[in-house]
């Protein structure tokens, strides 16, 4: 697994966004063929025919063909041109299905046997961060797993936004969640926005499109406009999370780990998001809530 530390703009722990806004580019459907899937996952990465021709090492004209029905790719230039493209594996298999082939790669619940190392991998990660903050997230924001240190800071929240399946991100910003809690609410808004905006351009999923219209539409309160609490040198740095608590105002700096070479779906959008104290008094308080 690999480890990314989240700046201030954090460049897409899964994928990074090469594209134009998502809203305007439509996702091909199913029944669509492949030449317009090639074409959208081309556009959305700003790359004219001649660029992609020239990192699949194929001809301009060959590749204007594919994309226009007059030439069939093989399975092989699929699978190429989508590796060029950076096209997420869950994609890939639509671009395989669309050009005639079966999917490659498959997708496993976490409790398959197969994925166990990848399973125990995510709860060691996930236990050993104790005394502080981490769990693990599926690429809708849906919680996963979380260490024993999480559920207590999500104590307070209306009890529907902690029915299964939990969407980390809506719990965060729900008036009714973490928002009233998070001291630098208005901050912490706008890069959990501007992360989502780039998992949605990079990725085109609807899902998080209609995710993001959501949260972005919750009211911030005067509350959440008030100045950082406490941010001092570090709020140039990176953006921190800061929540209100009985033990006070928490301020946490955060990473992203994600599995470096997946070749199945569950995997690749796998995302486990772990909090670190931002000062002394974080590290403390947390100690004690923990003992």
């Amino acid at each position: 697994m690999t480890s990314q530390v989240m700046a201030a703009c954090d460049a897409g722990a899964r994928i990074v966004a090469m594209s134009s806004p998502a809203h305007s580019l439509r996702q091909p459907g199913a029944r669509d063929p492949f030449g317009l899937h090639l074409r959208h996952w081309r556009q959305r990465r700003r790359m004219s025919q001649l660029d992609l021709a020239n990192e699949a090492e194929i001809s301009t004209r060959h590749l204007s063909y594919v994309e226009t029905g007059r030439a069939t790719p093989s399975r092989e230039m699929v699978l190429r041109l989508a590796e060029r493209l950076e096209v997420p594996l869950r994609e890939r298999n639509a671009l395989l299905v669309a050009a005639g082939f079966a999917p490659m790669y498959r997708q496993r619940g976490l409790d398959d046997p197969a994925l166990a190392a990848a399973r125990r991998a995510v709860d060691l990660v996930l236990k050993g961060h104790e005394p502080h903050p981490a769990l693990a997230v599926d690429r809708h924001w849906q919680l996963v797993a979380a260490n024993a240190i999480v559920p207590l800071l999500m104590a307070g929240a209306a009890p529907e936004l902690l029915q299964p399946p939990i969407n980390v991100l809506r719990l965060s910003l729900h008036p009714q969640g973490l928002a009233g809690r998070i001291a630098n609410l208005a901050q912490w808004r706008a890069h959990l926005l501007e992360r989502l905006q780039q998992q949605i351009a990079a990725t085109g999923d609807a899902v998080l499109q209609s995710l993001h219209d959501e949260l972005a539409a919750y009211p911030v309160g005067d509350a959440g406009h008030a100045a950082t609490a406490g941010g001092g040198e570090l709020a140039s740095v990176v953006v921190p999370f800061q929540l209100r608590t009985d033990a006070g105002v928490l301020s946490f700096i955060s990473t992203t780990t994600i599995f470096g070479t997946p070749v199945d779906v569950t995997l690749q959008e796998l995302a486990v998001e772990s909090f670190f104290p931002a000062d002394a008094a974080t590290a403390q308080a947390l100690a004690a809530m923990a003992a």
